[in-house]
């Protein structure tokens, strides 16, 4: 084959206007034949305006080996070419209009986010991140925006985590189709930022919500024995009563007589919330061998007070539970609502406060 016959067997020129007609023609075609199409359709030349949209074209462009073909792949998600685009969880599938007849298929895969770098980020985010609306605009402090953006350790995806194939005859690693999908995500993601987090496999919620906010909270707490509940109030933008202490401070020096008499009353306070005594029913005389009175419900300030009785903290009240400290604290603050069937450990631990009486 002489190298004119070379040259000729690559696609000729299409201008941009045809292009444009041929990609309007196809999309038309595949849609009377029932396929639903959504093309990417740009507003003027700017392809990306949003904080996600422009985010991922910048990073789509950190990639050295896209370089060469970026320009063209501009053109060609200026030009309307892309006329289908869908994305999934970790997946974009698309449709773009070339120099052929038919449009080529393209398919971007990418991995899903790793689970540490997830949990590494809800753990910056939280109470910095107030509703989906500011983080969907991408209203949320500087120094956030710059650690989702990171490219080692942020949201969006290395070059390692991303495959790609195009049906087109083109032997380039990236081809101006591809790079014209890779546009299209940017603009698509003008028009429904959460499209981002669906790619990425993860849910923005956990971003902002309590069930996220617990689960990055418990990861940073680890083995503390305390956790502070002012630093839950904190977190979530809640104050949360404190239980009484045991021990309250004292303004001037006690006399040898007052601090017994101190300790007796402190002694007696303590029985009395962890065993309030029970009223006598109205007209009715106790009998022997008769049922007990039914137990007196376990309330937050009387969970706080059996542990502070034993002498145990948080992580080792909690070991005896089979809770974590974390879920101790939101106990004892009443953030969590005791558990029913704690019922019977609990009394187990309560009569042994007793015994050391």
């Amino acid at each position: 084959m002489s190298r004119y016959d070379y040259v000729r067997s690559f696609p000729e020129y299409v201008p941009v206007a045809e292009r444009r007609a041929r990609a309007q023609r196809a999309a038309k075609n595949l849609a009377a034949h029932g396929r639903a199409m959504r093309p990417v359709v740009l507003v003027g030349r700017t392809i990306a305006r949003s904080f996600w949209g422009k985010a991922w074209c910048d990073n789509v462009e950190n990639y050295r080996d896209f370089a060469y073909r970026l320009e063209r792949g501009r053109s060609y998600v200026r030009s309307g070419a892309v006329i289908d685009l869908v994305i999934e969880p970790g997946l974009v599938k698309a449709l773009v209009q070339g120099s052929m007849r038919r449009p080529y298929e393209q398919t971007i895969r990418i991995d899903p986010l790793a689970k540490a770098r997830w949990e590494a980020l809800k753990r910056k985010a939280l109470g910095k991140v107030s509703s989906l609306l500011d983080l969907a605009a991408g209203r949320v402090p500087e120094e956030l925006l710059r650690a989702f953006c990171n490219p080692r350790d942020g949201l969006f995806p290395a070059r390692g985590e991303i495959s790609f194939s195009c049906s087109c005859p083109d032997s380039a690693r990236l081809c101006k189709h591809l790079a014209a999908v890779f546009y299209g995500v940017g603009a698509r993601l003008d028009e429904d930022p959460t499209l981002f987090f669906t790619l990425r496999g993860i849910d923005p919620g956990e971003l902002l919500s309590t069930a996220g906010a617990v689960d990055a909270l418990t990861a940073s707490a680890g083995d503390a024995p305390e956790i502070d509940a002012a630093a839950l109030g904190d977190v979530f933008g809640v104050s949360f009563d404190e239980p009484a202490a045991v021990e309250s401070p004292k303004s001037k020096v006690e006399s040898p007589k007052s601090k017994v008499e101190s300790r007796k009353s402190k002694v007696n306070s303590l029985k009395s919330q962890i065993d309030p005594p029970k009223p006598k029913a109205a007209g009715r005389k106790a009998k022997s061998g008769t049922a007990e009175a039914e137990q007196e419900p376990w309330t937050a300030a009387r969970v706080s007070v059996l542990r502070r009785t034993l002498g145990l903290t948080q992580k080792a009240f909690g070991e005896r539970l089979g809770l974590s400290n974390v879920a101790v604290c939101y106990i004892e603050t009443g953030r969590k609502p005791v558990p029913s069937d704690l019922a019977p450990a609990l009394e187990r631990l309560n009569a042994q406060s007793l015994s050391r009486r």
